[in-house]
């Protein structure tokens, strides 16, 4: 009798492609909105903060 854990190869392929496409796609949609810009804007406020600048 088989394990209700174990799952197919195609199941488990299936579920790391779904994981991939949805992290590009939630990669792609910060990189439209900009994002990285504020990340970036942040980390350098940040930075200074600290060397005693800002």
């Amino acid at each position: 009798m088989r394990s209700p854990l174990k799952m197919h190869k195609k199941t488990i392929l299936a579920l790391r492609f779904g994981n991939l496409g949805l992290g590009l796609g939630l990669v792609l949609t910060g990189l439209l909105r900009r994002e990285h810009l504020e990340v970036l804007q942040k980390a350098v406020r940040i930075c200074l903060e600290c060397i005693g600048i800002g």
